[in-house]
């Protein structure tokens, strides 16, 4: 019986197929394409190949500065249609030279998390349920809270009669995901409203 040599299902096409796999194999390729330790191009696959990177879509780069911790780690932030995509160490950076930490990696999942939340949220005395305000209410909520605790809770003196012009009623915690400027204006206003007892978590 004779068989045909141009199809794939044949003896031929099988072995065309069998030769064509058999050179694909990565160490058929690292004595072929002269990379004996496998180091090089034969350890790259097809798919590795037609792999494009996030950062060489983006439309424009925006230097930045990581903001979890006090170190000051330089970031570049790859953006695209106005959405971060990517974030990357800087080195151009005096401070971190191109590098960043696990958390400075990831920090583009602080920006694009699904579970990030963008509105401000308050339950109320006994409430159950959390509702959404919209910033102008919440932020005439917060004076008037602190307004009155201050009010409440001043002493000019202390018990030995030592002026003293504080508060002991309100306290600042404040995060390393605001910037060192923001986290200085804090210290100045809880300052400036007599709290004493002023914390960072990055002790900026």
């Amino acid at each position: 019986m004779h068989h045909g040599t141009s199809s794939g299902g044949t003896p031929d096409g099988a072995r065309r197929s069998l030769r064509s796999t058999l050179l694909s194999w990565p160490v058929i390729r690292q004595y072929t394409q002269g990379d004996p330790l496998g180091r090089g191009a034969a350890a790259v696959s097809a798919h590795t190949k037609a792999c494009t990177a996030r950062t060489t879509t983006a439309d424009r780069v925006v230097q930045s500065v990581c903001p979890y911790c006090a170190v000051g780690c330089g970031q570049r932030v790859f953006v695209k249609d106005e959405k971060v995509i990517q974030i990357e160490g800087d080195p151009d950076s005096p401070v971190s030279r191109g590098r960043l930490c696990p958390k400075g990696s990831a920090s583009e999942q602080l920006v694009n998390s699904p579970g990030r939340q963008t509105a401000m949220l308050y339950r109320r005395p006994y409430g159950t349920e959390w509702e959404s305000l919209d910033l102008e209410t919440a932020t005439d909520m917060l004076v008037e809270k602190i307004l009155d605790t201050r009010e409440r809770t001043w002493q000019e003196h202390d018990d030995q009669g030592n002026r003293v012009r504080r508060t002991l009623g309100i306290a600042g915690l404040g995060g390393a995901t605001l910037d060192n400027e923001e986290n200085y204006l804090i210290k100045k206003l809880f300052t400036a409203m007599g709290a004493i007892q002023i914390e960072n978590q990055a002790r900026i």
